[in-house]
């Protein structure tokens, strides 16, 4: 029997093979497209170790900021691109209530938070960033991650710069991925232990 390819000219054979590849490439790219976007989706879930290290950068600029502040640095644009950075005011609602907040005790823009860090637009405002502090150590009482989000609850000790003595406080932070795979505070509640009267 003669083979049909050889009653074919060369043009026909050609087609013939483009049209077997087109499903086995067809396949090939649906593989590497889910691939592509399992990848995505492990990109933007978040780890116990993006918490922490989300936790040590927080610190690390409150002592930065005072640090600044102490060397007649410019520390209200450090304290502005810290809540830029670490803060999700501009992907969307950040709920911020800081320790010592009580006349306006929630600071739900960019510009409150800056002014709890370093005086500003709310009068009470002392500046907690400007203590200054020499350290910020986190100890957490758990961590819940949810995928793309996560929580934080425990204690975070602040070292006074002049005096060495640690202040405690207790906190809840909430964490979301931006696009750029970077975490961002969206809850942030802070207050002093409770010490009932004796």
């Amino acid at each position: 029997m003669k083979n049909p390819l050889i009653c074919l000219d060369q043009d026909e054979v050609k087609k013939m093979k483009v049209k077997n590849l087109l499903p086995a490439l067809a396949m090939t790219a649906l593989l590497f497209s889910g691939a592509g976007l399992a990848n995505a989706e492990e990109d933007r879930e978040i780890t116990t170790e993006d918490v922490i290290k989300a936790q040590e950068a927080w610190g690390d600029a409150i002592v930065a900021i005072g640090e600044a502040y102490t060397s007649h640095g410019d520390y209200k644009a450090l304290a502005e691109e810290t809540v830029d950075d670490l803060y999700g005011y501009d992907e969307g609602i950040v709920l911020f209530k800081p320790t010592k907040a009580s006349e306006e005790p929630f600071r739900l823009s960019e510009d409150e938070a800056v002014s709890y860090f370093v005086t500003g637009i709310v009068p009470e405002d002392h500046g907690f960033a400007i203590q200054p502090w020499s350290h910020v150590r986190f100890d957490n009482a758990g961590i819940i991650i949810d995928e793309d989000s996560a929580l934080a609850m425990g204690h975070y000790y602040f070292t006074d710069a002049n005096t060495g003595e640690e202040t405690e406080a207790e906190y809840t932070l909430g964490y979301f991925k931006d696009e750029d795979g970077n975490l961002r505070i969206d809850l942030h509640h802070s207050s002093f232990p409770f010490h009932p009267a004796s």
